[in-house]
């Protein structure tokens, strides 16, 4: 009996997660930020750059998104030593980005990334190593990109015109705190799964079982035997394996944070040099999103846009233009396919029944 009753757990878990009536909360969230924003701020004449927009920057930030795209599905599906077929990556992968958009950005779609890869008929234990193994790479970008975007931008990655010096300062020490956290996390999983698993699995335990941290010391268990699995799962895999799952992280990641760079050059004359201060802009952007605790970054994400991006564009009516646009293409957009892909995918796993009653939830 608790062999059924686990699997069915697990499942309504799942489903739960991705209701479709989740999406309310963060649409309306952020379509109300926006509004408010632009109701603050409209001056008639202020979207007169929208009349010299850029057919080729456009063109190119749309071959990007789609690139991305692809280049999620292409990851997975060598992740998971092509288990997957494509039908099924890019499910994977658009169900993942649906799950970002509906949970907090400290949760993101991670939390549901191996129950996806699980039905679509991986082991678990494999769906949990996959997972963990993205996580490391997608960690290891960041810790060696930041250093690359401090080097090319230097105090400028700070929006010193938007924020007075204690919040810049703030700002800083949050942008430092979390590269330190993130390089400390992505190390001691690369060790772990490449080095000495139990080791990593004790340091946890231990550190977990201090005072005012033992209620996660559960969490942390659970999180020591994951890795060891990883580690056994993951190991003997080569290093063209490796290597293929590194260049399309880095060219996912990459594509990423072009697309701010793109949207903006599509409507206003930037410089390069201001091109890729706007990318290296992009990860202390993202110190900000990590610890939204709205669904996707609702609000949060429109509010602190024309903080960072806000110099480069002009007008706040300008500013809160883009805002919109770029939320409609990272965010709303993938609301919306989450809509159409959802049903489809939990048709072909649950059965027509099941999809319908997920839809009417």
């Amino acid at each position: 009996m608790p062999q059924l009753t686990e699997p069915q757990n697990e499942e309504q878990q799942l489903l739960d997660k991705l209701r479709p009536s989740r999406i309310i909360l963060p649409v309306l969230i952020g379509l109300s930020v926006v509004g408010f924003m632009f109701w603050r701020s409209y001056q008639p004449g202020d979207l007169a750059p929208l009349a010299n927009a850029k057919p080729a920057w456009l063109l190119l930030m749309l071959v990007i998104l789609v690139a991305r795209d692809a280049g999620y599905v292409y990851r997975i599906r060598y992740l998971t030593e092509k288990v997957l077929s494509w039908r099924a990556a890019l499910d994977v992968i658009m169900i993942w980005e649906f799950s970002s958009c509906v949970l907090p950005s400290a949760v993101g779609g991670t939390a549901v990334a191996p129950v996806l890869l699980h039905k679509e008929g991986i082991p678990l234990g494999k769906s949990v190593a996959y997972i963990m193994a993205t996580a490391m790479l997608d960690n290891l970008y960041y810790v060696l990109a930041v250093p690359l975007v401090v080097l090319i931008g230097g105090d400028a990655l700070y929006p010193h015109e938007a924020l007075q010096g204690g919040l810049v300062a703030t700002l800083r020490i949050g942008f430092i705190a979390s590269y330190v956290f993130v390089t400390v996390y992505a190390l001691l999983m690369l060790y772990a799964i490449f080095i000495n698993p139990q080791s990593v699995k004790r340091l946890l335990v231990r550190l977990f079982s201090l005072r005012g941290l033992r209620r996660f010391r559960n969490k942390a268990y659970k999180m020591g035997n994951e890795l060891v699995l990883a580690s056994a799962q993951l190991r003997g895999n080569g290093w063209g394996y490796w290597l293929r799952a590194a260049l399309s992280t880095a060219f996912v990641w990459t594509a990423r944070y072009l697309v701010i760079g793109c949207l903006i050059a599509a409507f206003i004359d930037i410089t390069w040099p201001d091109f890729w201060l706007i990318f290296g802009r992009n990860l202390t952007y993202k110190v900000i999103l990590l610890i939204a605790i709205t669904p996707g970054g609702a609000g949060i994400a429109e509010g602190a846009f024309p903080t960072f991006f806000g110099k480069f564009i002009g007008t706040p009516t300008m500013t809160n233009f883009m805002v919109l646009l770029y939320r409609i293409l990272t965010y709303y957009l993938y609301l919306v396919l989450g809509a159409i892909f959802l049903p489809r995918w939990i048709t072909r796993i649950f059965g027509k029944r099941k999809a319908v009653e997920v839809m009417a939830s």
